[in-house]
């Protein structure tokens, strides 16, 4: 996880506040059913909280955002340890991604650069 971190930008590390990453087993059963996720696909990660944009004058003295990682279902995609690092750092640049209300479309564009192995700290 600590390696996952790392390898969001340092400008967007520096601007992460009052979010927790937690490793959880499985995705909770209510979850996948309200994103209609069904066998064979699986949840990774989920991202539960405001984005950094729609926050306004108002927000405050609010429980931390959340990006869950469920490790079930990486390590039953994953081959490897390896494979399990990647899966975990792509996931976790994915849903700090919905904390600072990219699109999925942005978001995908910074998940290529990292499996080409370019920079992300001009993202």
């Amino acid at each position: 996880m600590e390696e996952a971190l790392r390898e969001i930008p340092r400008r967007f590390r520096e601007a992460m506040k009052n979010v927790a990453v937690i490793v959880e087993d499985e995705p909770p059963p209510h979850i996948l059913e309200e994103m209609e996720i069904e066998p064979p696909d699986s949840l990774f990660g989920l991202y539960q909280g405001t984005p950094l944009p729609e926050r306004g004058w108002g927000y405050g003295n609010a429980l931390p955002d959340r990006i869950s990682i469920y490790q079930g279902p990486i390590e039953e995609e994953c081959e490897d340890d390896d494979e399990i690092r990647d899966c975990v750092a792509e996931t976790v640049i994915h849903e700090f991604g919905h904390y600072f209300g990219m699109d999925e479309e942005q978001i995908e564009e910074i998940e290529e650069k990292y499996w080409r192995g370019e920079s992300l700290d001009d993202v």
